[in-house]
């Protein structure tokens, strides 16, 4: 094949929008780099260790789900503490991608295609089974338990074509929803079976929204005497505690939305989180 032909050829490839031309010129063999740029030993080995957290928080989901399956009282308890560790582990792919300037396009697909996982199937099939151990009917908990899943789907490709900036995120990111769910197999308060089940289908569909949600890292800067209250409500009655504030976080997002409406202030550009 002429050279020029050849270049032309290249020039027409598609190129996914995650990756950058930069990227294909790095391997001899003309394949995208799972590593871009120097791939010295230490390089490897901290783009293992970060990609490894988000392999670790794929594999947790798994052992929830495998947990769950029982159906015993403790199993659940430890499926829900298993849902913590994939929060906490995604947590860290990121910042050590970053920290270790190993961040590639290769971890970004892996991260999403592992929150996927965790964050919506696992959250899911452990939530659907709590529920019908707490007594739920499974006609009504299996579509509020699939929403989860298909609300973290459509979350997630959102997020992945969606300029990443602003001041909020826009709907609730689908790590918190499933930090939320796991947290109220643990704490939260002994609800009928079926106001679980409204629960569960109202935060799927708040993933999905597009009201103004403040990013946590705002929320832990409020001041020090607004925090006052929870704990001492902490203190009396935690399961009860969980409950208002988990709903005081949902109900922000709308009253935010309608208050800068209101006013005709124009919100700063909401950030999508997975």
């Amino acid at each position: 094949m002429p050279a020029a032909l050849a270049a032309e050829l290249q020039q027409l490839a598609p190129v996914s929008p995650a990756v950058g031309p930069s990227h294909l010129e790095s391997s001899p063999s003309g394949t995208i780099p799972l590593l871009p740029g120097e791939r010295t030993p230490a390089r490897r080995v901290k783009f293992a260790i970060a990609n490894g957290c988000t392999v670790g928080s794929l594999l947790m989901g798994m052992v929830a789900v495998f947990l769950a399956m029982s159906g015993s009282a403790t199993d659940l308890r430890l499926a829900a503490v298993a849902l913590l560790a994939c929060v906490v582990l995604d947590g860290f792919d990121g910042g050590l991608a970053r920290k270790f300037n190993v961040a590639s396009p290769f971890g970004a697909q892996l991260d999403s295609l592992a929150d996927l996982s965790s964050f919506g199937v696992a959250t899911g099939i452990v939530t659907y089974l709590w529920l019908v151990a707490q007594g739920a009917s499974p006609l009504l908990a299996a579509p509020a338990c699939a929403l989860i899943a298909i609300c973290a789907a459509i979350r997630l490709a959102r997020f992945n074509v969606s300029p990443k900036n602003g001041s909020y995120f826009s709907g609730v990111p689908t790590t918190m929803a499933a930090a939320v769910l796991a947290l109220n197999m643990l704490l939260g308060p002994a609800l009928p079976a079926n106001a679980q089940v409204a629960f569960v289908a109202v935060y799927g569909l708040a993933m999905v929204s597009s009201f103004p949600y403040l990013k946590l890292v705002r929320v832990l800067h409020l001041p020090l005497w607004l925090w006052v209250v929870p704990a001492i409500c902490a203190m009396i009655s935690v399961p009860g505690t969980f409950l208002a504030v988990v709903s005081g976080y949902l109900v922000s997002g709308p009253l935010l939305w309608l208050f800068r409406r209101t006013r005709g202030a124009r919100p700063a550009r909401p950030a999508l989180a997975r």
